[in-house]
């Protein structure tokens, strides 16, 4: 008699096949060209997971001019941020499930597409009214590359080397918000708002096509049930009933709605109260992707040595650190580019540890559900920073207090769930043990 099985034990991960090439199965036809596993692909998986964060800051320079153009507020501008977060957090609870039924490639190639229609319709938009809506689309469908990207790299690396290829991608990510603003506020200057559009269309188009003839299928789990409401329910319920789950999610989610926090109010503090040009703004990012840069290297290479978990440790106390620097500067009186380019730039040293390793922490021990499980750690985070986008926008910038008092919260709430959920908890089934 055969003993009942547990919902942990039914989605634990069988062994992982040592060639990457073998996840693909070999009765799937695949398409011309590259190896799973090889640095072509792991460049375009990159970018695929990039995406949000390019569409998300490359128009950040632009988010000013956007008042005097529709005659409108700056609140009301914020809107554009926040729809796109929005639309960004449900898109995936869709994306997810798909792939895990029909394949990575097929969904994303779709998502793709949309996304490049929904970059041109912003383009002719007229009204602010209308460019949230646009901006709801575009996140709805741009959320297709990370939550998809995530969800290949899980399939392809599997449990063990999931945190150290996040990590390298996030070092490689660390670029985006560096050079995305940067284009955005040139083409700004040169062409106006329309053309980030126009720009991010491009971009859509040029990842279809890569991905059309590059990137074989990794699924090879496929579950028919997938859709059907109870098996889709038991997926999310055996994810929440974790709370090693939902603490790795609470920490990606609210570390990364500290950024958002930032995206969103750091344009109009830096060039509206302290006077700081579109580019010159663009070019201060590049402290805090300069932090980024530095946590993910450390992720990187530290993680097999340390653990997954002390790394996340010392990640969100780091973001913790920053958060509260820039707040006491506000509460001072101190408004300078100084201080706050200093703290964020240690936010972002945090966060940089903390993305890789929570996205990894979450997604290992779930190989058959992985598009779901990516969905909702996508989900999350981008409603929680969604939350965190209006609660900045709500105040009018004349220094950065409120701004600053948003990324506080959200590390101070990062750093309890980690805590609570995580640390004082023994590792998870499916990941290497901690070396504690």
């Amino acid at each position: 008699m055969t003993a009942p099985v547990r919902p942990d034990e039914r989605l634990a991960a069988p062994a992982f096949p040592p060639d990457p090439a073998a996840v693909a199965g070999p009765a799937r036809r695949q398409p011309a060209g590259l190896h799973p596993g090889s640095l072509a692909v792991g460049a375009l998986l990159t970018a695929l997971v990039a995406l949000g964060q390019i569409s998300t800051s490359i128009y950040i320079p632009s988010m000013p001019s956007l008042v005097l153009v529709f005659d409108t507020t700056s609140a009301a501008v914020s809107w554009t941020l926040s729809s796109f977060l929005l639309g960004f957090a449900v898109g995936q609870l869709v994306y997810g499930p798909l792939s895990d039924r029909f394949g990575r490639r097929p969904v994303l190639l779709a998502g793709l597409a949309l996304y490049v229609a929904a970059s041109v319709a912003c383009v002719y938009v007229t009204t602010i009214e209308g460019l949230v809506v646009g901006r709801l689309l575009q996140g709805m469908t741009a959320c297709a590359g990370p939550v998809l990207g995530r969800a290949v790299i899980r399939d392809i690396y599997g449990a063990e080397r999931s945190a150290e290829v996040f990590a390298y991608v996030g070092v490689a990510m660390a670029v985006s918000p560096a050079v995305a603003p940067i284009i955005g506020g040139y083409l700004q200057t040169w062409f106006g708002w329309r053309a980030t559009f126009w720009f991010l269309a491009a971009v859509g188009f040029l990842l279809l096509v890569l991905v059309l003839r590059h990137l074989a299928e990794t699924n090879s789990y496929r579950r028919a049930g997938t859709l059907r409401l109870a098996g889709l329910g038991s997926a999310y319920v055996t994810l929440l009933r974790s709370p090693r789950f939902n603490g790795y999610v609470l920490a990606v989610a609210f570390v990364f709605a500290g950024l958002m926090a930032f995206t969103a109010g750091a344009p109009f503090v830096f060039i509206d109260v302290l006077g700081v040009s579109p580019q010159g703004f663009g070019m201060l990012l590049a402290f805090n992707v300069a932090g980024f840069l530095a946590g993910s290297i450390a992720a990187g290479r530290l993680t097999r040595r340390f653990g997954l978990d002390r790394l996340l440790l010392v990640g969100v106390g780091t973001s913790l650190v920053g958060g509260l620097a820039m707040v006491a500067f506000g509460l001072a009186g101190i408004v300078s580019v100084a201080v706050i380019v200093g703290p964020g730039a240690v936010f972002s040293l945090g966060m940089g540890i903390v993305l890789p390793n929570g996205m990894a922490g979450a997604m290992a021990p779930y190989p058959t559900i992985a598009g779901a499980a990516s969905a909702v750690l996508g989900f999350v985070q981008m409603l929680v920073s969604t939350l965190a986008v209006l609660l900045t926008g709500a105040f009018t910038p004349v220094s950065q207090l409120p701004m600053a008092a948003v990324i506080a919260g959200c590390t101070v709430v990062a750093f309890a769930a980690f805590v609570m959920l995580v640390w004082q908890r023994p590792p998870a089934a499916g990941y290497p043990p901690e070396p504690r």
